[in-house]
């Protein structure tokens, strides 16, 4: 939402408020301090081990109270998260109408994503503004009878975010962790950057994950890269399986500018992550998604990505083919992005001014 904050900002004829929730203080901060931004308002959500259901209770409350002190004329949310789905409630309770930024994704299987699926649903059955990132997210709106007239494919905003992010980076930012992350890298060894963090891979799903990058390690040319995510029950296994192999390296989440870099040095990426499906044709990487549903079904259309499941087995037999086939390695990697040009958030903006 960093790009769509910034063209509102820029534009005098919105007066417009900032709320965070604060649901993952640490990661949150420094991405607002990077871009810029300073929240109106902090809800200071976060608590350790938190429940899903404890969550949507605080935010039902803090959120209403804002709602009631500033009588908003459109609530705008982004995505999938609990945050979203519970402020498009809370508004849709006030009467205050709701628009959202990457709609339509959809899986059709409220297991996979979990929770995230669920969210975007109730969140399209709310709104009465629609900004879908393609035109496979309007299909999903249409059929769902959303009214044309309310759906604006713009592309995704994440991409916006991203090429924002490069361009501040090539303009000389710097920062004590970004210089870090670099000396971190072995220039003689190819680097594959990981993320994973679903809830539902939780248990055997995360170990089976471990155990194949672990098998990966065994190839000396190659290092990994992995900022963990900080839940215990991503933690734990990581650190169990992964802990103490001199060519994985096991990061506290890194912040977005470190993670920019990560992602432009990379040779190909392994996640569970669905902006990362998005951003990383953006800067020509190969993406293996470890898991065995996608709502972004445009990135595998496109070739950009591919899903690989959450077994051992899959993941190492595409990662090694990724290593060892250069022409498969080509044919992923140089592509166009499906999901956007940058230019999204503009594209967001201006419906506001019709």
């Amino acid at each position: 939402m960093a790009p769509v904050i910034k063209v509102f900002h820029d534009n005098d004829d919105f007066v417009v408020k900032v709320c965070s929730t604060a649901q993952h203080r640490q990661m949150l901060d420094q991405v607002l301090s990077f871009f810029e931004i300073k929240p109106d308002y902090d809800l200071n959500v976060m608590s350790p081990n938190q429940t899903l259901n404890n969550l949507s209770g605080q935010l039902f409350i803090k959120i209403d109270e804002i709602y009631s002190l500033i009588q908003p004329d459109f609530v705008v949310v982004h995505g999938d998260t609990t945050t979203s789905s519970i402020s498009a409630l809370a508004a849709f309770h006030r009467g205050i109408k709701v628009a959202h930024v990457e709609a339509g994704l959809r899986t059709y299987d409220l297991k996979s994503p979990f929770p995230e699926e669920l969210n975007r649903q109730i969140t399209d059955r709310i709104a009465s503004l629609y900004f879908a990132p393609t035109e496979s997210a309007k299909a999903n709106l249409l059929s769902e009878k959303v009214p044309e007239n309310k759906i604006y494919v713009t592309g995704n905003t994440v991409v916006d975010a991203l090429l924002l992010g490069l361009e501040k980076i090539g303009k000389g930012y710097i920062s004590d962790e970004l210089e870090i992350v670099k000396g971190i890298l072995d220039q003689g060894k190819k680097m594959i950057l990981v993320t994973g963090h679903r809830r539902e891979s939780f248990g055997n799903g995360f170990r089976q994950i471990c155990s194949a990058i672990k098998k990966l390690s065994e190839k000396s040319d190659v290092q990994f890269i992995y900022p963990v995510h900080l839940n215990p029950n991503v933690q734990k296994p990581v650190n169990k399986i992964l802990g103490g192999i001199p060519n994985v390296h096991l990061l506290n989440p890194v912040e977005y500018p470190a993670f920019i870099y990560l992602m432009s040095s990379a040779y190909f990426i392994m996640t569970d992550s669905g902006g990362i499906q998005e951003e990383a044709p953006s800067l020509n990487k190969p993406v293996l998604i470890m898991r065995d549903k996608t709502e972004r079904p445009e990135a595998i259309e496109a070739g950009t990505a591919k899903l690989v499941g959450t077994t051992e087995e899959g993941i190492y037999r595409e990662a090694i083919r990724l290593l060892e086939d250069q022409d498969y390695y080509n044919s992923m990697r140089f592509k166009i992005n499906p999901f956007g040009d940058g230019a999204a958030s503009r594209r967001v903006m201006t419906r506001f001014l019709v």
